[in-house]
């Protein structure tokens, strides 16, 4: 882990996650993000376009101390130019909730330079707490669209399937070589699930778009809580039980 630094004042990020993170973290130290970064709501900075086609030459003019980036959301030739610029760049790596914590806190401790926000010890305490309540159940069994057209599932290795595990929720693909398999329509109805969870995001499923295509109850649920790792963390566990119970039929 390097050493924190001092002598940052100005951020972009080109995660929408890390940008919520560093928004609430320290307001004035954000100067650009992009333009999927949508939390906190009026945020005001330069956008710099999208995560997987950032205006590089934009985000050089703005003269980041640090750019935010991830190994999945972002594209490395895009951080290797942005390095070829000057300017530094720090990579995140999540695909579970402990790393996320850890890695939120090198972004913001020791990238940043801040002091440990308080809403991540929080955040921790809240997911222990999780773990600790569903340990003790079976587990549900879910399949978890993200796309339709063509449909695509969560398969092995991925943050919102480590989300769902901490909540007593095996999803059917955990196993599979990929980590956002396809199928056909008619595999993923013949599966034995408990339960459909539908994210809005990427796809955004609905009341009307999504459930009328699985004979299992549906659970309609925030992408935000369900894939981003940042202050959402903190309200995820409530919110998402609270979708998969009425889903299920529990009070």
């Amino acid at each position: 882990m390097e050493a924190p630094r001092t002598d940052v004042s100005r951020v972009v990020s080109l995660v929408p996650s890390l940008t919520e993170a560093v928004a609430h973290t320290a307001p004035g130290l954000l100067v650009g993000a992009t333009d999927w970064c949508t939390h906190p709501e009026g945020l005001e900075v330069a956008r710099v376009g999208g995560t997987k086609n950032p205006d590089t030459a934009r985000i050089a003019t703005l003269a980041p101390d640090l750019v935010l980036a991830n190994e999945e959301e972002n594209r490395p030739a895009d951080l290797a130019e942005l390095r070829r610029a000057g300017l530094r760049v720090l990579v995140t790596e999540i695909r579970c909730l402990d790393q996320g914590f850890r890695e939120l806190e090198r972004a913001l401790v020791d990238g940043c330079g801040l002091p440990r926000p308080a809403w991540l010890d929080d955040a921790q305490a809240a997911w222990r707490d999780a773990r600790d309540r569903w340990d003790r159940v079976r587990p549900l069994r879910a399949i978890v669209p993200i796309w339709r057209k063509p449909w695509m599932v969560l398969g092995r290795d991925t943050f919102a399937g480590d989300v769902l595990a901490a909540l007593g929720v095996e999803h059917v693909h955990a196993a599979h070589p990929e980590r956002y398999p396809r199928f056909p329509l008619a595999e993923l109805v013949a599966e034995d699930a408990d339960v459909v969870v539908l994210p809005d995001e990427p796809y955004r499923f609905t009341a009307t778009d999504g459930p009328e295509c699985f004979p299992q109850p549906a659970a309609l649920v925030s992408g935000r809580h369900l894939t981003w790792y940042g202050p959402s963390l903190t309200e995820a566990p409530a919110v998402l039980d609270a979708a998969l119970r009425e889903a299920l039929g529990r009070r």
